[in-house]
């Protein structure tokens, strides 16, 4: 393995990291209806948990609603139970095959309870970046150890590995605001 390998395969898993914390914020609440917080419920269905964007069409009816059409109508009540169960805190309403998924206003205490989420998936993104960058860092001490390398190219690779942590931080700090401000708008 050489360091240019090392340094892709970070800025590859640093990457990750970045699409799992913008998929992590979509799931966050708003205020607004958005088809993607239903993306991680999972519906029983014949003894497997399926996702419930694989056994039904989502969209949305109105800027507060979301409708769910099962596929096969004997699902409706267990798409109704499994959106009611989640821990999204939403009340769906069944009108023959279409169930209805109002979205509640978010209170003042609420938008302040989500924004706490939001910094704290940013802190996990970003404890995650910086493992990312203690793997690089000690692949490349291994690497002069095994002598693959020299101590100045150690240090030259290093480097780089930093700048693009501080990239990473930067990108999910920019990522953290905006979503703070999507949460606090009312």
């Amino acid at each position: 393995m050489t360091i240019a390998d090392v340094k892709n395969s970070t800025d590859q898993k640093m990457g990750k990291t970045i699409e799992k914390l913008k998929s992590d914020l979509a799931k966050v609440r708003t205020g607004r209806a958005h088809t993607g917080i239903l993306d991680h419920i999972q519906v029983d269905y014949y003894g497997t948990m399926t996702p419930i964007n694989q056994l039904a069409n989502i969209t949305l009816l109105d800027a507060r609603t979301i409708s769910v059409q099962p596929w096969e109508k004997k699902l409706s009540s267990a798409i109704e139970k499994a959106i009611r169960d989640s821990d999204l805190g939403l009340n769906p309403s069944s009108q023959g095959e279409l169930i209805r998924v109002p979205t509640p206003v978010l209170t003042e205490e609420r938008r302040k309870e989500m924004v706490k989420l939001v910094k704290g998936e940013g802190e996990d993104a970003k404890v995650a970046v910086r493992s990312v960058r203690r793997e690089a860092n000690e692949t490349f001490k291994k690497m002069v150890k095994d002598k693959a390398c020299s101590e100045d190219d150690e240090r030259r690779a290093q480097d780089d590995v930093q700048k693009l942590t501080d990239r990473y931080v930067q990108e999910i700090d920019k990522l953290i605001v905006e979503k703070e401000k999507e949460v606090m708008t009312v």
